[in-house]
């Protein structure tokens, strides 16, 4: 058995082929990060033929000693014991005497599917005796972690995309119903920037410390398939449907307060209906006022929400998202994410990656409004087996630890 290099087009025909294949480990991410300061490397296993590969991104963290990262990898059989034990023997010898530290991977290999409370619904047949394997390979877990400590989020939310558009839609939670109409009724359209201009988007998440603009601009610039889509406040038709929905809803009130009159105050359902009617009143009077002002300073229409995807293996990823804090009661982003279900669907992708979940679905935590904008659309909670890191030369990486500011070092900290 050996580790050889592999050019950029042996690595890209095995890695689209391989069980685990995700766009990390591609030709396109390795030159996003070799652009962003990254070494980047293609290694092949071989034996008598190629049963295994991987990018590998690293950096010189201390005194010349340098740690790799397999992004979502490595790709390889992680059911045969001695075949894994094997191969991560060659793996550390080659790399222990290139000046290597550590090797850190997270395969892409699905552990459960939950459902949007959480509880499992399927689990994966072979992920003890995976774990058991990348174990006794001598890689050391970092554990079952529900939030994002580690380079990748454990969990991430999948958007099938087998059904009907019409059962898409109405298989959704009603709340997300009522947020996309009421986007609509606001005059707010979707369209793609064919530019790829993505400082928009970047102004909406900046302060999230997610990623940095030139990442961002890196992978519109290296993936081919990269779409950007703003979502565009058309402030002449927010107008006009405020103004409709305010008119139609003081009519709405009047009537309902003459049926008061008549029937008496007993009635709780009429009475509930006025009181709804009263809140939507102030909704839509402030609608207007907003409206009117907009439409002074932004004649021209204003985007107040943006996505950032690339299509791979014939699924779509949504890479980043964010909109306007100002405008977030217009729930743009919401329409903006049905927006692409539906372009996705007329375009037979196989499912939408809605990105990172956090893994505590049960109590009320600062990330459930996170979690719920995306499963609220009916998509599918997938956890992945997560985090391991080799240990390839245990001297120089006491000394790293004791002595470096950054004792552990995450490749995802240069990207924000």
């Amino acid at each position: 058995m050996q580790i050889i290099t592999l050019s950029e087009q042996e690595f890209e025909n095995f890695a689209k082929n391989h069980k685990y294949r995700n766009y990390y480990q591609s030709i396109e991410y390795a030159e996003v990060m070799k652009n962003m300061g990254f070494e980047t490397h293609f290694i092949g296993i071989k034996d008598s033929k190629l049963i295994g590969a991987s990018l590998l991104i690293y950096k010189e963290v201390f005194m010349g000693k340098k740690i790799a990262y397999a992004p979502r990898g490595l790709l390889l059989d992680y059911s045969n014991k001695e075949k894994l034990i094997e191969i991560t023997e060659k793996i550390k010898e080659l790399l222990g005497n290139q000046g290597f530290i550590l090797l850190r991977i997270d395969p892409y290999i699905p552990a459960t599917i939950r459902d949007n409370k959480g509880k499992i619904t399927n689990l994966n047949n072979e992920i003890n005796n995976i774990m058991i394997n990348i174990k006794s390979a001598g890689f050391k877990y970092k554990g079952q972690n529900k939030g994002f400590e580690n380079e990748q989020p454990r969990y991430e939310s999948i958007k099938l995309l087998n059904d009907t558009t019409i059962n898409l839609y109405n298989n959704m939670n009603k709340r997300i119903k009522h947020k996309i109409t009421r986007a609509r009724g606001c005059g707010i359209t979707i369209s793609e920037d064919k530019t790829k201009n993505i400082s928009e988007l970047y102004n909406f998440i900046k302060d999230k410390k997610i990623f940095n603009k030139k990442y961002l601009n890196e992978i519109v610039k290296q993936f081919p398939t990269s779409q950007v889509y703003y979502a565009v406040l058309n402030t002449d038709s927010f107008v006009i449907e405020s103004k409709k929905r305010y008119e139609s809803e003081l009519e709405r009130n009047n009537n309902l307060a003459k049926k008061i009159q008549n029937i008496g105050k007993k009635n709780n359902k009429i009475l509930n209906m006025k009181m709804e009617s009263d809140r939507l009143i102030d909704v839509y009077k402030n609608d207007l006022v907003l409206a009117t002002k907009l439409l002074k300073e932004y004649p021209k229409g204003l985007i107040i929400s943006g996505l950032l995807t690339i299509d791979y293996n014939n699924s779509r990823y949504i890479i980043a998202e964010g909109y306007n804090k100002n405008f977030s009661h217009l729930n743009s982003n919401y329409l903006l994410k049905w927006y692409l279900i539906e372009k996705s669907k007329k375009q037979n992708l196989n499912y939408i990656n809605m990105n990172a979940l956090y893994g505590n679905f049960e109590k009320k935590n600062i990330y459930t409004n996170l979690n719920n904008a995306k499963l609220e659309y009916n998509s599918i909670p997938i956890e992945y087996i997560g985090e391991f890191d080799l240990i390839l030369n245990n001297i120089n990486y006491s000394m790293y630890q004791a002595f470096s500011k950054n004792k552990s070092y995450q490749f995802k900290r240069d990207l924000i």
